[in-house]
């Protein structure tokens, strides 16, 4: 283990100690680069999904990303949408885990600054819900400090950029309590929960209280909830304006 990582082990291990749970929870935000003007680059694509799978998913988008994926481009027929997985492992190296939100952020934070007409859609599943709903923090919360090597919230010049926040199977504050009290909760910041949809399967255990079927975590791919963040996606990249004139 490096220095670096060694010394976020002791400040993380309250918020990161259920080895059991379907998901590693997550400490909020990161970078806070500026968003710079820049010629666009041709290149930039219409739309860029930044999501984040779910526990143990293999390497990408995971299968309810995929699902998501395939709804919105056959929506946007004719649009050029970019995907981009969160480099994470998804798994229960905790440790580990924290990184997906450095990466979410970071991406979205180098696309609004590299291609500012581009429209991000940032998503998750499970775990991942976790990463991307944590990236839209307003702030750290009252009481809680971050631990070394993990900065704040993204800038607010980024939201404009951001069109739409899908998270599906988000974990509910009751579970974050079930596996350690001290847990933050996941809370979308005030400049996204506007075009934030958060979708629970009726009986799951992870976002729905007293959820008691485990396997309504596991059909978020092929339940119809895709399809319904798609229409949900493609609405807020209609009426987000602001980087068609950036």
């Amino acid at each position: 283990m490096s220095a670096k990582a060694a010394s976020k082990t002791t400040s993380r291990s309250r918020v990161l100690a259920a080895a059991a749970a379907l998901f590693p929870l997550m400490l909020p935000g990161t970078a806070g680069i500026g968003v710079a003007s820049a010629e666009v680059d041709p290149s930039c694509p219409d739309v860029e999904v930044v999501f984040a799978r779910g526990t143990f998913e293999a390497p990408g988008v995971g299968d309810t990303g995929q699902a998501f994926v395939n709804a919105l481009n056959a929506r946007l027929p004719g649009k050029n949408v970019a995907v981009y997985p969160v480099d994470y492992p998804a798994s229960l190296d905790f440790q580990a885990a924290a990184d997906g939100i450095e990466d979410a952020s970071t991406k979205v934070e180098s696309i609004a600054e590299a291609c500012p007409t581009t429209e991000i859609v940032v998503g998750g599943y499970s775990q991942g819900a976790a990463v991307a709903g944590y990236i839209t923090a307003d702030g750290v919360p009252e009481g809680f400090t971050l631990p070394a090597g993990i900065r704040g919230p993204m800038p607010a010049s980024v939201a404009p950029h951001v069109a739409a926040v899908v998270l599906f199977g988000t974990p509910d504050n009751w579970f974050l309590n079930l596996v350690d009290r001290e847990a933050p909760p996941i809370t979308i910041g005030s400049l996204y929960s506007a075009k934030t949809i958060e979708l629970c399967a009726p009986g799951d255990p992870v976002c729905s209280p007293g959820g008691l079927n485990r396997s309504a975590h596991s059909s978020y791919k092929s339940n119809g909830m895709p399809d319904q963040a798609a229409d949900f996606a493609v609405n807020a990249l209609a009426q987000n304006p602001s980087t068609q004139s950036a």
